[in-house]
């Protein structure tokens, strides 16, 4: 039976993170993770968007409002090399040449690259996490199961930020909802949270400290 909630468990996103993927993926759920921004506003992100020194870029948010994300240090190490000389475009781009006829806006005029699309973001991730997410499927029955989602990161580090006591107006300003009562589908803590709230309350434990 799956989890009920959407967050990933800790041990799971550090999985996440050892898998041998490319550098465009690692950095795309990385950024998701520590941004805690939706999918969509990274892969509209251009390079122009971004500003390296303050571990930040400018989104265009739900309504056509500008907000901005903030990531740490992993996305940091990340961007230089996916980057490279760039200096505009796209910030995630696909393997290929951009089909004709595809808007200038999703084209990056320096390699002729087309912007990466949600839909095939959203394929490479479920493709590349289905042994993370079934640890016990055979090899040939793979093929047939679910993976992890795109959307699953922001939900896991939401999460994460509420276990951990991040206040309600952070996690706001964090997920950038307009309202708390949006913030109730990160407030149910997940495997991680419950085991330590559990061992910290163990008698035995207690008693040997």
């Amino acid at each position: 039976m799956r989890s009920r909630t959407k967050a990933l468990a800790e041990n799971q996103i550090a999985a996440l993170w050892r898998l041998d993927g490319a550098l465009r993926e690692k950095t795309l759920w990385k950024m998701l993770y520590e941004s805690a921004a939706r999918a969509d506003e990274l892969l509209c992100l251009n390079v122009k968007d971004l500003y390296p020194q303050g571990k930040r870029g400018e989104i265009t948010a739900k309504g056509g409002a500008t907000e901005w994300i903030h990531w740490q240090s992993g996305t940091a190490q990340l961007l230089p090399r996916l980057i490279a000389r760039r200096t505009r475009g796209p910030l995630f781009l696909t393997d290929r040449r951009a089909p004709a006829g595809t808007p200038t806006l999703d084209v990056c005029p320096e390699t002729n690259r087309g912007r990466l699309s949600y839909r095939r973001a959203e394929e490479i991730c479920e493709e590349n996490t289905r042994l993370l997410a079934n640890p016990l499927a055979s090899p040939e029955g793979i093929e047939d199961l679910d993976g992890w989602t795109l959307h699953r990161l922001r939900h896991s580090a939401l999460t994460h930020d509420a276990e951990g006591g991040t206040s309600t107006p952070m996690l706001l300003a964090r997920s950038r909802h307009a309202s708390v009562r949006s913030l109730e589908r990160y407030a149910r803590p997940g495997v991680d949270a419950v085991a330590r709230h559990v061992a910290e309350r163990d008698p035995a434990a207690r008693r040997r400290t």
